[in-house]
Formats: structure tokens, sequence, C-alpha cells
């Protein structure tokens, strides 16, 4: 058991990772609940990026899979976007280890309402799949278009970056909620591995806190992959809607605290 961490700490830690495993897989934005319960629990800051990512990745692998049985991810023609996005991660995980990322708080800020309202206001959204509609070439570039910068600012800072995943899919690529959180969670899965890779050198992440909260993510991801499976936009669409809210308030409050600290 790590020095700090009670048993009673622990058990709340694990119950915060569980639901954030399963709001994850619905939507993303699990870090929304990760990073504070961290904090919270008494791991030292320097640590808690690394750590979580070392836990979300793992919780990936169960909802990637997941997701690949209904939707049949299509790895192959997936794979130079997925390249990328390792690449892209990796860059901003370094940067992370040297940097301030507060500065991307004002942007997310702005970017957060028209996200939800764009969904709130659109019913069907993401309901009909219309990615047949594209030629190879056009879904290929419209994929490094999402995972690039995406998988960048997820090595830098990452909340919320399984909602812009899923968003960008279906709004530039065409495809479905179910599709796009399908491609979405393949994406967030190269993207923590190669954050992830970054902060082990760093030596950021804590292992012993880590390794035990990964298999309570795991669970958490399958079991909210599975509701996603099975209920498809009606269940995922009111999610990403509250993580983007959640997101917004969370990101309000951070900038708040900035400007009252001396």
């Amino acid at each position: 058991m790590s020095p700090g961490l009670t048993p009673a700490g622990y058990a709340l830690l694990g119950s915060c990772v569980f639901l954030a495993g399963v709001v994850d897989a619905l939507a993303g934005g699990g870090g929304l609940i990760t990073l504070p319960a961290y904090l919270a629990a008494g791991l030292d800051p320097a640590f808690v990026l690394g750590t979580n990512k070392l836990v979300s990745m793992t919780g990936t692998v169960a909802a990637t899979a997941r997701y690949h049985r209904a939707a049949r991810i299509p790895f192959k023609r997936f794979l130079p976007a997925l390249a990328v996005c390792a690449a892209a991660a990796w860059v901003g995980a370094r940067l992370a280890v040297r940097a301030d990322p507060s500065w991307l708080r004002p942007m997310l800020l702005a970017a957060l309402p028209v996200l939800g309202w764009l969904i709130w206001s659109h019913p069907e959204f993401g309901r009909t799949d219309h990615s047949e509609r594209l030629t190879q070439a056009q879904r290929r570039g419209r994929e490094l278009l999402v995972t690039t910068p995406i998988g960048a600012y997820d090595g830098f800072f990452g909340p919320g970056a399984g909602v812009f995943y899923a968003l960008g899919f279906t709004r530039a690529c065409g495809c479905d909620l179910v599709g796009a959180t399908a491609r979405a969670k393949a994406a967030n899965l190269v993207s923590n591995a190669g954050a992830l890779a970054a902060f082990v050198l760093a030596g950021r992440v804590r292992w012993e806190i880590g390794l035990p909260m990964a298999a309570l993510s795991a669970a958490g991801n399958w079991t909210g992959a599975h509701l996603g499976v099975k209920r498809g936009a009606e269940a995922i669409r009111p999610v990403v809607i509250l993580v983007c809210a959640g997101l917004f308030l969370k990101t309000l409050a951070d900038i708040w605290r900035q400007s009252a600290a001396p």
C-alpha cells in the first residue's frame, strides 16, 4: 500500500476510478473524475498525469476490445491515423513535463459550450453512419485531421480527449456515435500509450497505485462499452453532453482559482 493512502482512501479512489471507466467508455472525460480523485487521495501532483495515463490506458484496452466486437474497427485502414496519434501524444507529453498547460484552459472554455450545444440542438446527431460516402483518401485525410491535434492535446493535458475524438470522427468522418466512439477508444488507446511512454521515461508514474487502479478501470470501461454497444446513441449522447458541461465547469473553476491565487 502506498504511504499516505489508507484502506478507506484506496476504496474511495477505486470507486472513482471504476465510475470514471464507465463514463470514459461511453463518452470520454473520465479524467474529470480521476484527476481530482488522485489529488484528494494525496498523490503527489507531479505523478498524477503519468499514473492516470497508466490507469486510463489499461481501461481503454478493455473498452476498445468490447467496441471492436460490435463495431469492427477497421484497424488496417486506420493504422496511419493511429501511428500519427501516438507520435503526437508523445510530443505533447514531453512538452507537459516541461511546460505549464494552463493556457489551454481558456481555449477549452470557448470550445466546450459550442460542442455541447451542437449535440443538444441536434437530437439525430450521430444516429446514422455516413462514412461510406467518403473516398478512402478523403477518409484517411480526415482521420489524420482529427487524431493529430487531439493526440497532442491528450499527451499534453488530456481531460475530455475521448469526447473530442468521438465528436471529430462523427463530424469530420461521418461516423455514427457508436462507430465514432469505437474509433475514439482506439485513438485514445494509442495516444495514452504514447504519452505513458514519455511519463515512464521521466519517472512520473506511481506503479503501486496505478496497477491496482488499472484493474478497476478495465472493469468500468468494459461495463460502459457494453452499455454503449447495447443502447447506442441513446446511451452515449446524454453522457457526452454531461461530460462537456462538467469539463466546462471544471475549467472555469480552475481559471478562477488561478486568478484568485496570490
